[in-house]
């Protein structure tokens, strides 16, 4: 019995590598990615950074702006300055819409932010520029879509965009080449824990 399922096991690993292999041969194009991390769950910068480690450890320069992180220091922040990594960081939101309460001044952080970002965007230094939650100030119309889009489709050929935040706009998605949704299972906040510093910040 044991030996049968020893056996179907590897019948089966067999074909999966078959498969993975005639995959791989396919995928010969070399191109920069748009990647974005969109959804309710949490996890979304998480994997952005996790990205941006990755990115450092094959010596790519990488540039991250975050357009609503600001309000609060960061475990992020704090360890790219502690280790001194080579990483650009502008944190330069100014906290949660709802906590600021103020149209006009969320507007006009999100154009400082996107100024910013731009030139990161533009820079032949970079090979990855991580957007940190641009879908919120796309989502309250903060930015004009149509700029951010083209700023995208006109990036350099080997430039890796990620793009974090929930509820991203349908044409960003479109335009992406990598899309991946958070999707609460379960969280903290409804058994009344509160944000745990070095998880949610």
């Amino acid at each position: 019995m044991e030996q049968d399922i020893n056996e179907r096991h590897k019948e089966k690993a067999a074909l999966r590598q078959v498969s993975y292999a005639r995959k791989k041969a396919s995928a010969t194009r070399e191109k920069g990615l748009i990647i974005v991390h969109t959804g309710p769950g949490k996890g979304k910068t998480t994997a952005a950074l996790g990205l941006a480690f990755r990115a450092l450890g094959q010596g790519m320069k990488v540039g991250m702006v975050q357009f609503i992180k600001g309000a609060i220091p960061t475990g992020e922040a704090a360890l790219v300055k502690h280790l001194s990594l080579p990483i650009e960081l502008y944190t330069l939101g100014e906290g949660f819409t709802w906590n600021t309460q103020n149209r006009e001044q969320d507007i006009a952080t999100a154009h400082r932010a996107w100024e910013q970002a731009a030139q990161l965007l533009r820079d032949p230094a970079f090979d990855m520029v991580i957007l940190d939650e641009l879908n919120i100030v796309l989502r309250y119309d903060y930015l004009p879509l149509e700029e951010v889009l083209e700023e995208l489709r006109t990036k350099r050929e080997m430039l890796h965009v990620v793009i974090t935040g929930r509820n991203a706009k349908e044409e960003l998605i479109e335009l992406a080449d990598l899309v991946t949704e958070m999707k609460p299972i379960k969280h903290p906040y409804k058994a009344g824990i509160k944000a745990q510093r070095g998880v949610e910040f």
